[in-house]
């Protein structure tokens, strides 16, 4: 029985490989592990590990790996240490990271420096800022590619890696998204006690590159959001350098019957409120994905998320000015588009599960070796 470990840092990573988990977990084949650290860990942002447990997996190992304004290199730093650790224990063959977080890239070094399989969940993306670097470094220290789309699997190409070692599975969030076991929005509702029948859902989070004006555009959206006298529904941002600036401005929100403000919010939950919001705002990567697979309207906020995907016109972008973003909320009109997904069918778990009992995923080779774009097809580069 092969031994995979799962590595999750976030909420949000969280909710990406989840469905993964539980066919792995299913499986007779293979023994499922996961190593929680991150923001998982910290209570500031409702101590989400519990979120795991109450999901029923089991072999969960926690790990706290930072505290309050740490830097990101030292959160690296400790979980390359913490994660080396662990895997020098239960040995396994396989460790499974995803997306662009340090955590992400700690467990893929450690793999790879360990001769240990590695395989990255949603490699080849766009995602602006550090976060960006950080997921092309865990691309090439990766030795499997799980993506999203063609277009995630030609800039993997594009990054050196071998055609046969990227499989196109999908998001795995969409398996979610699309199931049928979502609760009903009046279950939410009354398990957060959120009050209103229209919201609008924020969730801004810092941008890495522009700590230094980041005082400066927060007061400018917070302005936009009191005055425009919308319902919203705020949640957390990630605990990037920076956060605390936000999370004191969203001290203003505080006795304001129009806000509602959560640490996190279950990911199904998140996804029940998501499809039966007004619009979505901020700069989080929901409002430029999943906003759109529901056919949701968003108004993206500033440059973290530039470059990524714009579906017909659900997406408004805007500066973090005050007069932009109000002039915005007070003449959007409610439009209804089709539910799209360039992201997959929502069966994800399926193809991973597949690859995974692919002979080549196994293959005890573990120099990887820089694929010249010259030696490729023309149409995998075009």
């Amino acid at each position: 029985m092969k031994k995979i470990v799962f590595l999750t840092g976030t909420r949000a990573d969280y909710g990406k490989i989840k469905s993964l988990m539980s066919r792995v977990d299913k499986s007779p084949n293979f023994e499922l592990n996961i190593f929680v650290t991150g923001m998982h860990m910290l209570s500031k942002y409702g101590s989400t590990y519990q979120e795991l447990e109450k999901d029923g997996f089991q072999n969960i190992y926690k790990f706290v790996n930072q505290r309050e304004n740490q830097s990101m290199d030292i959160t690296l730093s400790n979980t390359i240490v913490g994660f080396s650790n662990y895997v020098t224990e239960i040995k396994p063959d396989l460790i499974v990271v995803h997306g662009d977080r340090v955590e992400a890239l700690a467990g893929a070094m450690v793999g790879a420096l360990n001769n240990i399989k590695v395989a990255h969940i949603e490699g080849g993306e766009v995602s602006g800022t550090i976060d960006e670097s950080i997921r092309h470094a865990v691309t090439k220290f990766a030795h499997l590619h799980f993506v999203s789309n063609e277009e995630a699997k030609r800039r993997v190409i594009q990054l050196g890696e071998k055609e046969e070692s990227i499989f196109v599975i999908g998001s795995p969030d969409i398996d979610i998204m699309f199931s049928s076991k979502l609760p009903t929005l009046e279950t939410v509702k009354e398990r957060y006690s959120i009050p209103y029948d229209d919201y609008t859902i924020f969730m801004y989070h810092p941008v890495t590159t522009e700590v230094h004006k980041l005082k400066d555009h927060i007061r400018n959206v917070v302005d936009a959001l009191i005055a425009s006298n919308r319902n919203y529904i705020v949640i957390y941002p990630n605990n990037d350098e920076g956060s605390q600036i936000i999370l004191d401005e969203y001290k203003r929100f505080e006795n304001n019957p129009k806000f509602k403000l959560f640490p996190s919010i279950r990911f199904e939950n998140f996804l029940t409120l998501l499809k039966n919001c007004e619009l979505m705002i901020g700069n989080s990567s929901a409002g430029v994905r999943e906003a759109s697979v529901y056919g949701v309207q968003s108004v993206d906020i500033g440059i973290r998320q530039q470059g990524r995907y714009d579906i017909y016109d659900l997406i408004i972008h805007v500066r973090e000015n005050k007069d932009e973003i109000l002039t915005t909320l007070n003449n959007i009109t409610k439009l209804n588009f089709e539910s799209t997904s360039p992201f997959g069918d929502g069966r994800s778990d399926e193809r991973f599960l597949e690859a995974l009992e692919n002979d080549f995923v196994w293959d005890e080779q573990f120099q990887k070796q820089f694929m010249n774009i010259e030696v490729l097809k023309p149409s995998l580069v075009g």
